[in-house]
């Protein structure tokens, strides 16, 4: 048998202690502020049905056809797939426990996602996100809001050079209309079409304007606008959320390009952008998804989300010089002495009890080393229980963080060291 050691699968990440404090950090930041508008949260499966991702993002799309995680379960044989996203498995746990019976919903959900892609800076093949769904709000209203929630929380964190960028799909019958007449125009430029374009030319022609490659741009500058098969009342909507964005001081660029990469997607749709990460630049992205609900077998009705990844945020912030935070502790335990470590333990369950972070010294070792730890360990504090303090019922409490070490008696350590804490 091999003793190799074994590592993580390429792509899935490991997030170490150091690093996970600032995530800690940023995910208690982002709920606080996603309960600041009212939204609750709601937690899905890792695991769901093949075919729910199938019927909702669509079979022809990047997503279906090359990224997601399927296998046959060999106990039952039923096909399930790990989340690629969130917003396919919350609508379906809303139709599941009927949660639009008598109100619209706003949630929101946060953890793992999984897609088998090219992992690169700020895109793993297990990434994380934060969705966030408002569902039964059909005004142009909740779009606005949810742009504006997100133009608050990149101020709350200080994040520079991110850019706006919106645009509108309009209705089915437009899409419909759109999609006729680039089939027309692509079909007579077909020398130009990559593979990939070729592939969607019939089956997804949006998506050939969303393409990168140099050499088709000229030919999709040219292509037929969606814009200009927009009803009156897709136009008045759109015209909406721009109103209030200005309204609210929050520049942003129209970009009819932007389809998207998912076919759920209709009216507005935006993404917010940084230059600042290479070819992966949006950190935010959403929109509209009015038929998505009835799609997956429930009774019309509107919907809007968005979803941002944590891994290129958090990329963002550690680019700005934002360091880990240190691991929230107030009281480092030293303890000698047979009498002193029967008497630790009780002491430091005591210091929990009054609602202090106490990290007990084990493993013993000799006082001068265990307060190097105690140094290296960024509490506030170090109590210091030798056999002379035990049989007096005393501790020694000496700041870290400069100040004098006194001789307190174990009932006054919580109210002494609450001092300490609220000065530092």
């Amino acid at each position: 048998m091999s003793n190799k050691i074994l590592q993580a699968v390429r792509g899935m990440n490991d997030i170490l202690p150091d690093e996970a404090e600032l995530w800690l950090w940023f995910e208690d930041l982002v709920r606080a502020w996603l309960e600041s508008y009212g939204y609750r949260n709601i937690r899905m499966p890792l695991l769901e049905p093949t075919a729910l991702f199938k019927r909702a993002i669509g079979e022809v799309t990047d997503i279906v056809e090359k990224e997601m995680y399927s296998f046959e379960d060999s106990l039952n044989g039923d096909h399930l797939t790990l989340r690629p996203e969130g917003t396919a498995s919350c609508v379906r746990a809303v139709l599941q426990h009927n949660l639009l019976y008598n109100a619209p919903q706003r949630l929101y959900y946060s953890g793992a996602m999984f897609r088998h892609e090219r992992p690169q800076k700020g895109r793993y093949r297990q990434f994380h996100q934060f969705g966030v769904e408002a569902l039964g709000f059909s005004g142009p209203d909740i779009d606005a809001e949810m742009i504006l929630m997100c133009a608050r929380l990149w101020r709350k964190l200080g994040i520079r050079d991110v850019t706006l960028q919106i645009n509108t799909l309009g209705d089915t019958a437009a899409r419909q209309r759109h999609r006729a007449k680039l089939i027309a125009y692509f079909s007579q430029h077909t020398g130009v079409l990559d593979a990939d374009a070729t592939r969607r030319l019939h089956s997804n022609p949006l998506r050939i304007l969303d393409s990168k490659n140099p050499a088709m741009q000229e030919l999709i500058g040219g292509a037929p606008k969606l814009m200009d098969e927009l009803d009156e009342e897709a136009l008045q909507h759109f015209a909406a959320v721009q109103k209030i964005l200005r309204q609210h001081d929050v520049a942003f660029e129209i970009n009819t390009r932007l389809v998207r990469g998912l076919d759920y997607y209709n009216r507005t749709v935006f993404e917010w952008v940084t230059t600042r990460l290479g070819a992966q630049g949006t950190i935010c992205a959403g929109g509209r998804f009015d038929g998505l609900i009835e799609q997956l077998g429930g009774k019309p009705a509107p919907a809007c989300g968005f979803a941002m990844g944590i891994e290129r945020l958090l990329a963002l912030l550690q680019e700005d010089g934002m360091e880990n935070p240190p691991a929230p502790l107030d009281v480092y335990l030293v303890h000698q002495g047979e009498l002193a470590d029967g008497m630790a333990s009780v002491v430091a369950e005591q210091l929990r009890d009054a609602g202090l972070r106490v990290l007990l010294h084990c493993g013993g070792g000799s006082f001068k080393s265990q307060m190097k730890k105690a140094d290296a360990s960024g509490a506030c504090c170090a109590v210091i229980i030798g056999d002379d303090e035990a049989r007096s019922g005393q501790a020694t409490l000496k700041p870290l963080r400069g100040g004098e070490q006194a001789c307190v008696a174990l009932g006054e350590l919580p109210g002494k060291i609450n001092g300490l804490t609220d000065s530092n």
